[in-house]
Order: structure tokens, then C-alpha cells, then sequence
């Protein structure tokens, strides 16, 4: 297949859609293996993954902080524009690089999830003075910690002095911060544009909840903190302007005897893309915690339609975090990462509009019919656009076990492109290279040696028959998919009898075997690629 014919049929199915961010986090006694989890869906554009390795500062050097981190469009070392710098440590710590980095190579992992925030606390990088965004705080907190909470203190001190500058459509942050021992939730806002760096006041509003070891919780763009009890610092910790800020503006009466609810003085009036998350995990792992609203499209196809009789129900109806049924493993997480909503009112497969003749005097779904519709799609057969939980830039699950080396402890789920149709490949802390597949992606410029344009054009090949075409790429992937996990096992085994010998032998075998998973998922959607396009190319319509 010429190079010019797959770049022209990338070119013209390629559709992006406002994608989401998700974060879903597991204590170790919510896990089978006793394993943390921190995961993050992410649409920050720089799905490049590179390893930056740690390095040693002279006394008195200086860090950059940068504006544009995100941005795919730069060389790989160029981070974008200068705004300020802060003193740099003596030592830093080797960490995995992309738009939002995540793990660093002692298993400290942070998940992100941007978040809605009152239009009055909004800023960005020409209306105020601060200068620190949180793809940056994480850079500078993996470059420099260890542990989970004291990754939180470098984060909220950096943001309390420099500021909080907020980076994705001027919302606010949330972050799980987790090592093999704990996740700790921190939430972000901003302070808006009238913050002086010299007024003494605080650059940011913050507070944090640790999650509970045998709980599970997700962030779907929303803020998910309630509560807050300030005495008890094994369970929160606060900025010291986090009920103050609120009282003198008015959002908060402490004369009135209402609690003080987090959620609800600083975030606004919630959103069906988040209630829909936040509804679908609580259904899927905690069936027994309540009676949750029925969603189902199994007794009424219609029910989708009927958008003035469906509730929207106050957030208040969900925990910060809850036990689940169920412990998960990796295999359950990425299974929600992919999650489209089948059989309920957000399926957008179940649109009425899908359905064409079946031949009988009856109908059927059209074998067009996707969960991911483009706009003009959605335009052209009245479609309701409905946030999936897939469908984003790129992504990960870091999964970090205490009882093993940190260089074989933490695995780094990666994925790139619509997780969906994409693999996590496991990458372990051990591991000093990437492929070049997975560090070459220019989203003006298709390439096959592109890890990230092979696995989306075989995303976009599926839209030429998706309900048959879905079956055959599962074919392919999920073999591939199942095998990464099922050899875990035997890969911890044989790296930890190498690591006993020689670390650096471990850390050769572990980046080896990086590497070969990284090229054979590339391989795989070759022949994908090529299963598809001779299978349902439009000669044969």
C-alpha cells in the first residue's frame, strides 16, 4: 500500500472529538495483587513518551518554568515559553516524560484530570501573574520526590508561592498521587486574575483527601471532595486559605449552620458528561452501595429520547470513594477506559437514526453504526453528543507494588490514540529507552513509524463498516492485549533473578523487553491495517 494513499485516507476519516480525562484509583487492599493503581485517560496533545533521565545541579542552579508543555507541535526538548524559574535541587529523579508526565522511577505515579471551577477563580497565562501549570508542578514533583505525600507538599507549596496557573480551557485540577503504599486526591483552583506573587496571600486554593486502602474512587472532570476535616491530617490536608477564600466572597456563610461541602462552594453546577461518569463506575463496582438511577435502554429503546422527564441528579448521591464488589486488577481498569456506554441512554450506537431495512419488513442496526460518530456525523442523523469514557489523546494505568525493586515494582500501562481501539503496553521503571515509534508523532503529518498514526489509522479504518470491522480488529488485538498481561508473571520472575545478580542486567532485560512490546503492538496494527482495508474497502460495496 503506497504511503500517499494512507495519508490521504487518514486525512480525510480523521475527526477529533472533546475528549475526557478520567482518573480511576485503587488502594492496595482494593487490588488482587496488593498493588496501588493510578490511572489517567489524558487528551493533553503530547502523547511522545520519552525517559528523561535524573541529573546533578551545581549549588545555586536555577529550573525553568515553562508555559506549553502540552504542546505537540515543538521539538522534544523545547517545553515552550519561559515564565519564570525556581531553584533547582541538587539531584533529580529519572521520570517518563509526555504532555502530562506520570510516573518517575521510584513508583511515585500522578494521574490527572482537569475540572470545572466558578467562572470568578479562572485565569490564564495574559490575565494573571501566575506561572505554574500542573503538567509542570508534576514534572518538578516526579523530579524530586519519592513518596506520595510529600509529592503533595512540593505541588501545593510551589502552587501556593508561584501560583496556580491554569492550562486546559482555564478550568481547575485534580491530581491522584500515589506510591505502593497510598493515592492521596489533591483538587486545584485557581484565585483569578487579581493575585499579586507579593501580596503574601496564597497562589492557589487546594485540598486533599487520602483514599481509603481497601477503596476505589473516580475523577470524571469534576471535583469529587466533600467534607473536609482539617484535624485529622492522616485524611486531609488544606491550603490556608481553603474555607476563607469562599467566606469573603460570599459562597460561604458560616453563620448559616450548612456544612461546609468542598464540592459545592468551589465547583459549578454539575454536568451530565460527569454525571454520566460518575454514574456508570458506581453502577459497574459498587451494585450494592445503593439503588443508583436506572440508565438501561433494555426495557425501552426510547428512553434515550426522553430527556425531559431524566433526572440529573445532585453529585451529593456519590462517596468520594467506596469499597468495591469486586477487587480489580489492570484488566478491569482498562476496561472502563474503554467504556462506551452499550445498552444505555448514552450509547450512541442506539440512536434510532442507526437503524436502516432489514430486509424482512423489519430493522437492524446499520453496520456503520460507532460509539465514536464524527460531528458530521452527528449533524447529518441528529445524533446527541454524549461524552464515552474512551476516546482520548493517550493514557496510562501505573500499577506500583511495594514488595518488589521499583525497577520492577512499577509497570507503566501506556497507551496512544483512542483507547479504545489501542493497547497498553507495559512499560517497567526499569526501562532507560523508548521505542522510536512511540516518541515520533506529528498530528500535521501522517508517518508509519509512528506508533501513534499506525494504531489511529487503523481507529479510523474501523469507520467504514464499525460493526463487523470491530469484531475482526478484536481478533487481532485482544490476543496481543491478553498475553501483555497474562506474562506479567513470569517477566517479574525472571527480572527479579537478574536484578539479584545485577541490577543493571535487570534494567537491560526489562528496557529489551520494552521495547520488543512496543514494536510488536506496531506490527499488529500492520496486519490490522491491512485486514480491514482489503475486507471492507468500498470495491467490495
Amino acid at each position: 500500500m503506497k504511503k500517499a494513499v494512507l495519508i490521504l485516507f487518514a486525512a480525510i476519516l480523521m475527526a477529533k472529538l472533546l475528549v475526557p480525562c478520567t482518573i480511576v484509583a485503587a488502594g492496595k487492599k482494593a487490588t488482587r495483587d496488593g498493588s496501588v493503581i493510578v490511572s489517567h485517560t489524558d487528551c493533553g496533545a503530547d502523547s511522545r513518551l520519552r525517559v528523561v533521565l535524573g541529573q546533578k545541579y551545581p549549588k545555586g542552579a536555577m529550573a525553568n518554568v515553562y508555559y506549553g508543555i502540552q504542546e505537540v507541535r515543538r521539538p522534544l526538548n523545547d517545553h515552550g515559553r519561559v515564565l519564570g524559574q525556581i531553584p533547582q535541587v541538587p539531584r533529580t529523579y529519572t521520570y517518563f516524560h509526555s504532555a502530562y508526565s506520570h510516573i518517575n522511577e521510584h513508583q511515585l505515579a500522578i494521574g490527572e484530570s482537569t475540572t470545572s471551577q466558578r467562572p470568578e477563580l479562572e485565569v490564564d497565562v495574559d490575565s494573571g501573574k501566575q506561572i505554574m501549570t500542573v503538567e509542570q508542578a508534576m514534572i518538578f514533583a516526579l523530579q524530586r520526590c519519592k513518596e506520595a505525600r510529600e509529592a503533595l507538599d512540593e505541588i501545593t507549596s510551589l502552587m501556593d508561592r508561584y501560583g496556580f496557573l491554569p492550562s486546559c480551557q482555564r478550568g481547575s485540577e485534580t491530581l491522584a498521587i500515589g506510591d505502593p503504599n497510598e493515592v492521596w486526591i489533591l483538587e486545584l483552583f485557581s484565585v483569578g486574575p487579581q493575585w499579586d506573587p507579593q501580596s503574601g496571600t496564597g497562589g492557589v486554593i487546594w485540598a486533599a483527601q487520602r483514599l481509603p486502602d481497601a477503596h476505589v474512587t473516580m475523577v470524571p472532570n469534576w471535583s469529587i471532595i466533600k467534607k473536609i476535616d482539617p484535624s485529622d491530617p492522616k485524611r486531609f490536608r488544606v491550603s490556608r486559605n481553603y474555607r476563607s477564600f469562599a467566606i469573603e466572597r460570599g459562597w460561604y456563610d458560616p453563620d448559616s449552620g450548612d456544612p461546609f461541602i468542598w464540592q459545592e462552594v468551589y465547583a459549578p453546577v454539575p454536568r451530565e458528561w460527569a454525571t454520566s461518569r460518575f454514574w456508570l463506575f458506581h453502577t459497574r463496582f459498587a451494585p450494592h452501595l445503593k439503588e443508583w438511577p436506572n440508565r438501561s435502554l433494555a426495557d425501552d429503546r426510547l428512553k434515550g429520547y426522553d430527556s425531559y422527564h431524566q433526572y440529573v441528579e445532585p453529585l451529593s448521591l456519590y462517596p468520594f470513594s467506596f469499597c468495591p464488589v469486586r477487587k480489580l486488577g489492570i484488566g478491569e481498569v482498562i476496561r472502563f477506559q474503554r467504556e462506551t456506554y452499550p445498552g444505555t441512554i448514552y450509547d450512541k450506537t442506539a440512536d434510532l437514526d442507526w437503524l436502516v431495512p432489514d430486509g424482512k419488513g423489519g430493522y437492524r442496526k446499520s453496520p456503520l453504526a460507532t460509539p465514536f460518530p464524527t460531528r458530521p456525523w452527528r449533524e447529518l442523523l441528529d445524533i446527541t453528543h454524549r461524552r464515552n469514557v474512551s476516546k482520548t489523546e493517550y493514557g496510562m494505568i501505573a500499577q506500583l507494588r511495594s514488595w518488589l525493586p521499583d525497577a520492577i515494582g512499577g509497570v507503566y500501562w501506556f497507551y496512544v490514540d483512542n483507547t479504545y481501539s489501542s493497547i497498553h503496553v507495559p512499560v517497567y521503571l526499569g526501562c532507560r529507552k523508548i521505542d522510536p515509534s512511540y516518541r515520533v508523532y506529528d498530528p500535521d503529518r501522517f508517518s508509519e513509524e509512528s506508533a501513534r498514526w499506525n494504531i489511529d489509522f487503523v481507529d479510523n479504518l474501523l469507520y467504514l463498516r464499525w460493526q463487523d470491522a470491530e469484531r475482526d480488529f478484536k481478533s487481532l488485538r485482544d490476543p496481543l492485549q491478553d498475553r501483555f498481561l497474562r506474562e506479567q508473571e513470569d517477566i517479574d520472575r525472571q527480572a527479579l533473578h537478574l536484578y539479584k545478580k545485577s541490577p543493571l542486567k535487570a534494567r537491560q532485560f526489562l528496557t529489551d523487553y520494552t521495547i520488543r512490546n512496543m514494536r510488536e503492538v506496531v506490527e499488529t496494527y500492520h496486519r490490522i491495517r491491512d485486514l480491514l482495508i482489503t475486507k471492507y474497502t468500498n470495491n467490495k460495496q
